[in-house]
């Protein structure tokens, strides 16, 4: 029987070939579509959670109120809180403190590196995480002072194939680091990233090389620069830990209840950094939960729309079969035989879907990865996870796509199909319908998601930032020892004799990153304590502002002939949370800037540091003519490339052992969007994909509605009808039916953008026109798929359509 029932199905796929590609092929882009996207997702949630404790361990978050109003959110917080939270309560078991420090010059061999990503760590590091230390000790490798461990890459990079334990480096050509092991390179679905690990005790060495007790990082609160990682007790509630920290901080006087002012913990799941957290002092930049969870809708959507094509086709070509059933059913066929032959046939379109949908990941793979900058290999086609949603989406596919059919056909009556024909299945007329408004809803809401995701993007680029980032040069700070200040001073002085520069700055901060210099505590000379404020600070030397031609909106620029030191700007934010509504009224004001005097000389418009995600922060600009900074170089118009040959010769002649590194600030600000563009572009692509798919259900009910009125159209073909009156009376009918799923579609596509929007600081509007242009590309794409069909049956011979029937 089953034989006999494959061997009716091939004959079916082959006597139907329109039919059979239309459906396989939807069934395939579905389905290939939903897997990139569900590893994509799988990948974007899979990180962290290698780790053996990861669902024990958390990061605590610092939170810092002023007057019981949120002003900071860290990532970090206080270097103390590790060691007192871990004394201070038996839920945790160990902890361990991260201190970011990228971008370090190593010297090893007699020869200079530039590493990108770098951390002080504290002993226990390799205790509470899981990454793999190959060689070395992982209970005292990060011990003593001046020593470090490295990963495999940097290993060979530094040392090729030598062992490299024991060896020295230098850092920032000031400290020696004995490495002390090598561990394999963090994954790449990992929040942390570093080429090197130092001990924690080398950078207090550093810090506090008299070993002062005040200045001990474990007693330090007032510094939020320290990433605090918890592992707790198997037995541990987070959420009951997390609540007996407000009465902790208060007993150790870093939290005033009666004015709700200073330090706030939070407990941080480390599975959810990667998703979830996007705060200040984040160590590398995550990814965005919405979006993932997004394109997962997306992905189903598609797999959706490609049942539901199988669904229309299998209940439009009932029409044609119901003589078939009749008959059968006439001669002695049980119904369960007749599902039966209906879910084989079911099964062996999804198989060859499958198939071709495998073939398809195989070949769009390396289009997806560069969609969606991950590195995704082959490889997972063999995780059983890869094969398990595989299988699911077969199995549940026969069914959903089969099932309907197979009941509705296997119901006919024999005497009523063979004495009335077509006319005795009227079934399956309102659920065909009602699934090409659910398709075509679907497409409206993923278009209006596209058009509105592509339309936010080039609003944030082409928005004034307040500054002028175009060709501007942005050089690595020089190392520090005792002639940078002097050398880069001259450096400056000779670059400006140049014809293709135009100005030079050093700055702390530069457009397009966070400032991560965050003074608490600021406030106007003789002002209560209570009345300070948190700011966001950058160093600047005294051609900063001019370099990025700010908007002075009162006072000056810093003025380096008045000799000034203890100079500030405020931006207009700043002045506002200081108190003036006026900025003339803060000229000449002196701020208390942590026991130092400083005079506000200055107030700049609010400008862009970072993407317009973003809203405008309170910002001090501090005078530091010697600040150890990055160099900014604003380029004379047109082609940089002599610019950037004079620059290199200058920097080899003032800082020759320095290694010269440099790029565009107009390119590392767009890099903020990256994110964005990967989503916009990975929504627009798999929207495409879903419409395409539609339009393949679309063209085949189309097909088969053309056929079933071949009589009717010769006729009126002979009464004189146009081809065009013909081809509107065919098409009327689906373009209501899209009318319909641009209404029902419309409101959640509203209401959907509407909180994607709430991201972004400045946004746009949801004007009226994305729907309408949304809902014309809808109606355009389904009369562009009727229409072919419709065209062909309306110029058809009506001689040759009667003389069939």
């Amino acid at each position: 029987m089953l034989r006999n029932y494959l061997k009716i199905a091939f004959r079916n796929l082959v006597n139907n070939k329109a039919y059979s590609a239309i459906n396989i092929g939807g069934l395939a882009m579905g389905m290939a579509a939903t897997l990139l996207i569900i590893q994509y997702v799988a990948f974007e949630r899979s990180y962290d959670r290698f780790h053996h404790h990861a669902d024990r361990i958390f990061r605590v978050k610092a939170e810092r109120y002023e007057k019981g109003v949120l002003s900071t959110e860290w990532a970090g917080g206080p270097f103390a809180v590790g060691n007192h939270l871990k004394a201070a309560f038996q839920e945790v078991d160990d902890y361990t403190r991260v201190y970011i420090r990228n971008k370090l010059l190593l010297e090893a061999n007699d020869r200079k590196y530039k590493v990108e990503q770098g951390a002080f760590v504290t002993p226990s590091f390799f205790s509470v995480f899981s990454y793999s230390l190959l060689s070395g000790n992982a209970k005292t490798a990060l011990t003593d002072p001046n020593t470090g461990v490295i990963s495999v890459s940097l290993a060979k990079r530094l040392f090729g194939t030598k062992n490299p334990l024991g060896q020295v480096i230098t850092i920032e050509r000031e400290f020696p680091i004995r490495i002390t092991g090598v561990y394999q390179d963090f994954p790449k679905n990992s929040h942390l990233a570093a080429d090197y690990l130092m001990s924690f005790s080398t950078f207090q060495r550093l810090f506090n090389p008299k070993n002062e007790p005040n200045k001990n990082f474990d007693n330090t609160w007032n510094w939020d620069g320290c990433l605090t990682y918890l592992l707790l007790r198997p037995d541990a509630d987070p959420d009951k830990l997390a609540a007996k920290f407000p009465a902790f901080l208060i007993a150790s006087k870093q939290h005033d209840p009666k004015t709700n002012d200073g330090l706030a913990l939070r407990l941080q799941p480390l599975p959810d950094i990667h998703l979830y957290s996007h705060y200040m002092m984040e160590a590398t930049p995550n990814g965005d939960g919405n979006s993932v969870y997004v394109l997962l809708c997306v992905a189903f959507f598609i797999i959706a729309i490609a049942w539901i094509n199988y669904v229309n086709l299998a209940t439009a070509r009932a029409i044609g079969r119901a003589k078939e059933v009749g008959v059968r059913k006439a001669v002695g066929s049980y119904r369960s035989q007749l599902i039966g032959q209906f879910m084989i046939e079911s099964a062996l379109l999804n198989f060859l879907a499958v198939v071709l949908a495998f073939l398809g990941i195989v070949v769009a793979l390396p289009l997806f990865n560069q969609f969606t900058d991950q590195q995704l290999t082959l490889a997972f086609v063999w995780s059983g996870r890869f094969w398990l949603g595989l299988g699911t989406m077969y199995v549940v596919g026969t069914l959903l796509s089969g099932a309907y059919p197979a009941f509705v056909l296997s119901d006919f009556s024999p005497i009523a199909v063979l004495k009335n024909g077509v006319s005795a299945f009227r079934e399956g007329v309102f659920l065909r319908k009602s699934l090409v408004v659910v398709q075509f809803a679907a497409s409206v809401f993923l278009l209006v998601g596209t058009i509105t995701v592509f339309r936010q993007l080039q609003f944030m680029r082409s928005q004034n930032l307040g500054i002028d980032i175009a060709q501007t040069l942005v050089l690595d700070k020089p190392m520090n020892d005792s002639t940078r200040v002097s050398q880069t001073k001259a450096f400056k002085t000779y670059l400006l004799g140049q014809s293709v520069i135009k100005r030079v700055a050093v700055a702390g901060s530069v457009p397009g990153e966070k400032v991560d210099f965050n003074a608490g505590g600021i406030r106007l000379v003789g002002a209560p304590d209570a009345d300070g404020k948190q700011y966001r600070v950058i160093g600047a030397d005294y051609d900063f502002i001019d370099a990025f031609g700010m908007t002075v909106l009162a006072g000056r620029n810093f003025n380096e002939k008045l000799g000034e030191k203890d100079a500030v700007v405020f931006n207009r934010t700043g002045i506002r949370q200081l108190g003036f509504t006026d900025p003339q009224k803060a000229l000449g004001q002196k701020i208390d800037f942590w026991g130092d005097k400083l005079t506000i000389v200055g107030v700049v418009d609010d400008f862009h540091q970072q993407s317009l995600r973003e809203a405008y922060e309170p910002l001090i600009l501090r005078l530091d003519p010697g600040v150890n900074g990055q160099v900014l170089i604003k380029l004379a118009d047109g082609n940089p490339g002599p610019a950037i040959a004079a620059v290199q010769k200058a920097w080899l002649q003032f800082f020759p052992t320095d290694p010269f590194v440099y790029s565009f600030l107009d390119e590392r600000y767009n890099k903020q969007y990256r994110a964005d563009e990967r989503f916009g572009q990975v929504f627009g692509f798999f929207t495409l994909i879903a419409i395409l798919v539609a339009c393949l259900g679309l063209l085949g009910l189309a097909t088969f509605t053309a056929q079933q009125r071949t009589k009717e159209i010769g006729v009126r073909k002979v009464l004189g009808a146009s081809v065009g009156s013909l081809v509107a009376l065919l098409s009327k009918d689906f373009l209501k039916l899209v009318g319909i799923a641009i209404v029902v579609a419309s409101p959640v596509a509203w209401y959907a953008m509407h909180r994607w929007l709430q991201d972004f600081a400045t946004r746009i509007t949801l004007d009226w026109w994305i729907f309408a242009l949304a809902g014309l590309f809808a109606v355009g794409i389904a009369l562009l798929t009727v229409s072919f069909q419709s065209i062909k049956a309306a110029l058809l011979n009506p001689v040759k359509s009667l003389r069939s029937e």
